[in-house]
This record gives structure tokens, C-alpha cells and sequence, in this order.
């Protein structure tokens, strides 16, 4: 049977792109679920352990900058779109043979632009997943924060993988 996707796509890491693009629908809708829904701060309890709790990150992961003063939206944006870019020609430059590396980038190229996509409309991020022990509190996140998350744990998994098959060569 005949591909219908042209033969840079077919050949390349891009064919892997479409995780990239349910990863952002997912993050965007459930984002825009959570802001249709609930109040700023409003924390629902799923189970004793997980909270859907709405708020606005300013910063980047964790936290981190969110009170740099504004310049921090632009250059967390700026910076998500250059690694974007890095990633979607590695992916065009990327072999048919290769699998684990591009689904893993393709994971993060989904993440990054769900939060960008934030940053620039909103200048900040909507977290709403809230885990928790007791009175301690893993920071918020959100889908594309999952989806960065996963393309970096495929990442560290290629990297085993590939490194155990290059030594038993």
C-alpha cells in the first residue's frame, strides 16, 4: 500500500509529527476546559492524592522566574520556539529507521508549543494537575508538561537502548 504523506515526511522523523499535534490539541483543550470551568485558585479533589487545581505560571518549570518582572514571558517564549525549531529540522534530518528518537522529540515538540502557545496569548502558563502527600504539594502542571516529560523519559530510554546495542557490536 501507497503512503499518502510526501516523501520528506515518510522518510524523516516528521512522520511523527502528529503526536506533536494531539499533544497541544490535548493540552489546549483541557486548558480551556479547566478555564471554562473553574475559578482562579479553585481546587477540586479528585482522589487523596490528586487535586485539579487552576493557576497561572508565570515562570517556567516549577516556578522558576516567576516573579523576574514580565521580560521572563518573552524569553521562555523565545527560547521554547528556537529548541521547536532545532527539533523540527533534526527531525526533518532524522532516518526512516529511526523510531524511538523522533516519537520522543515529537512529544516534546507537542509540549513546547502547548506552553508557548500560553505565554504568547496569556503571558503565562495554565497548570491545573496537582499531585500530593499530605501537605506537600508537587508544583502544579499541565498536559504539555506531560508531554515534555514523556518525550524525556523516551530520550534517556533511547539513550540506554542505543548505547547497550553500540556495545554489543
Amino acid at each position: 500500500m501507497r503512503s499518502l504523506l510526501p516523501g520528506f515526511v515518510r522518510d524523516t522523523g516528521l512522520r511523527f509529527t502528529w503526536i506533536s499535534a494531539i499533544a497541544l490539541i490535548l493540552d489546549q483543550w483541557t486548558k480551556q476546559t479547566v478555564v471554562g470551568s473553574m475559578e482562579l485558585y479553585q481546587s477540586i479533589e479528585v482522589t487523596s492524592f490528586f487535586n485539579l487545581t487552576y493557576v497561572h505560571n508565570y515562570g517556567a518549570a516549577f516556578s522558576i522566574l516567576y516573579d523576574a518582572g514580565g521580560w521572563q514571558r518573552y524569553f521562555l517564549s523565545a527560547l521554547a520556539l528556537i529548541v521547536s525549531a532545532i527539533i523540527v529540522w533534526w527531525l526533518k534530518k532524522s532516518p526512516k529507521d529511526q523510531v524511538l528518537l523522533p516519537v520522543a522529540f515529537s512529544f516534546i515538540l507537542g509540549g513546547a508549543f502547548g506552553n508557548v502557545a500560553d505565554r504568547i496569548m496569556y503571558g503565562y502558563v495554565i497548570d491545573f494537575l496537582d499531585f500530593h502527600y499530605a501537605n506537600y504539594h508537587w508544583p502544579a502542571f499541565n498536559i504539555a508538561d506531560s508531554a515534555i516529560f514523556l518525550g524525556a523519559s523516551l530520550l534517556i530510554i533511547d539513550m540506554f537502548v542505543n548505547n547497550q546495542g553500540k556495545e554489543n557490536e
